[in-house]
């Protein structure tokens, strides 16, 4: 009878040690080592997703979302119908910035489970990343109609409200803490730091590997009580470079920086937003920017770095495009819909070159790339939209119906605005049709 009382007890532990562990994975906190080690033990003896599922988000949670990705993965094959699973995948999708893949399953989980806040709270992040306020809005609105003490939903209505202030405060002005956070998320975007959102504090990829916690209610309360002149968008856009780590961790890499390049297409403006990157002038009146591969996120090359390597342009250029030439990305068929980029289940007019890295753009410009066009989408001139940074459309440009949905589409606020012209002589911008 002994032995049987001292049996239960330990069941009854490890189940509420279990549970304890499932509650901090909720939470969006990160666990220790042994915490993820019990919790992976569990999920080896688990015959559903459940527990398997939370050891994706337990890696994602700590930034390692590389990591969690095949994991997801296989869960999606196994269960292909669970909604948690597919939006599992897709919030890791989206956390690599491969937005038309995440789309795409979000769609999917959205037909299923028109209404479920879950989904559109996952739509309207994807949205907010693309800067389509109007469906942030719409989604959000959704989600909180539905339920309206949703903590997340409530949270990203507070800043969308606060992103849609026509202009930031100036030095002296009140600012409230939904404007502070969502000018610093916003800056944290535009430095390409990666971060996530747990409730009122943010978990911020840092240029160490690691994974810090940022209190933004100190962050907050030290901007409030800073006697300084710096405004909002000043002291945001050092907050982020600081968080980021952006012109750090390049020390002792001389041999393989010039392994990790990219090229990267951006508009003519783009400069007076990085300063101090590297770039050239690129085809039809863009730039050519050079990122770092990284493991985790892309970081822009700065003018600091080329010296201590022993780098001109000239090299940085020849080892970026001879790296993203060995690296050409599949072109599949997509449907356009008022807007909405998703796969297509059919052969369409539309594609879409999905690395899903950013490089898309400046893929169009390699051989390789052009190969996998002429296989796919067939021989002969092609028009392009740069609209969506993480992907590149392309349409025959011998097909008037397709061109005319690629002038259609708005860009993102990362997009690049018109339709330009691909042929074996280069990338040239289309002239604009003339408004009726």
């Amino acid at each position: 009878m002994a032995e049987g009382i001292a049996a239960r007890v330990a069941r009854v532990s490890a189940f509420l040690e279990l549970e304890r562990v499932r509650r901090k994975v909720e939470a969006g906190e990160v666990l220790s080592e042994a915490e993820l080690e019990l919790l992976r033990a569990r999920a080896r003896d688990s015959e559903g997703p459940t527990l398997r599922l939370a050891v994706a988000h337990a890696l994602s949670n700590a930034g390692a979302d590389r990591e969690a990705l095949p994991l997801l993965e296989t869960l999606r094959r196994e269960f292909p119908q669970d909604l948690p699973v597919v939006l599992g995948l897709a919030r890791v999708l989206l956390g690599l910035e491969r937005h038309a893949e995440a789309e795409a399953l979000l769609h999917e989980a959205r037909s299923r489970s028109p209404g479920d806040p879950e989904v559109l709270k996952v739509l309207a992040v994807l949205a907010l990343r693309r800067g389509e306020v109007a469906r942030v809005r719409g989604y959000v609105e959704d989600a909180l109609a539905r339920d309206p003490f949703d903590a997340e939903a409530r949270l990203l209505k507070e800043e969308l409200d606060a992103a849609e202030l026509s202009s930031l405060p100036t030095v002296g002005e009140q600012v409230s803490r939904p404007e502070f956070t969502a000018a610093l998320t916003g800056a944290l975007g535009r430095a390409r730091v990666t971060f996530r959102r747990q409730g009122k504090d943010l978990l911020v990829k840092l240029a160490t590997g690691g994974v810090g916690r940022v209190d933004v209610g100190s962050l907050y309360a030290a901007f409030v009580e800073a006697p300084g002149t710096q405004g909002l968008q000043a002291h945001v856009e050092a907050l982020a470079a600081r968080l980021g780590g952006l012109s750090s961790g390049l020390e002792g890499q001389d041999a393989a920086l010039e392994s990790r390049l990219r090229p990267v297409l951006r508009p003519s403006d783009f400069g007076e937003r990085a300063v101090g990157a590297v770039h050239r002038e690129g085809p039809a009146g863009l730039e050519v920017f050079y990122v770092l591969e990284d493991a985790e996120f892309v970081r822009y090359l700065p003018d600091s770095a080329l010296r201590p390597a022993g780098l001109t342009l000239e090299a940085v250029d020849a080892a970026a495009w001879r790296n993203l030439e060995a690296s050409p990305a599949p072109v599949r068929p997509v449907v356009v819909d008022q807007g909405d980029i998703r796969l297509a289940e059919t052969r369409s007019s539309v594609w879409a070159v999905v690395g899903g890295d950013g490089h898309d753009g400046a893929r169009l410009l390699t051989a390789a790339q052009r190969g996998v066009l002429v296989e796919e989408v067939g021989e002969g001139d092609w028009c392009v939209s740069l609209v969506r940074r993480e992907l590149a459309l392309v349409v025959l440009a011998s097909d008037a119906e397709a061109r005319g949905v690629l002038a259609r589409l708005a860009p993102t606020a990362e997009g690049i605005p018109g339709v330009f012209r691909l042929s074996s002589q280069g990338l040239v911008r289309e002239p604009e049709s003339p408004r009726r």
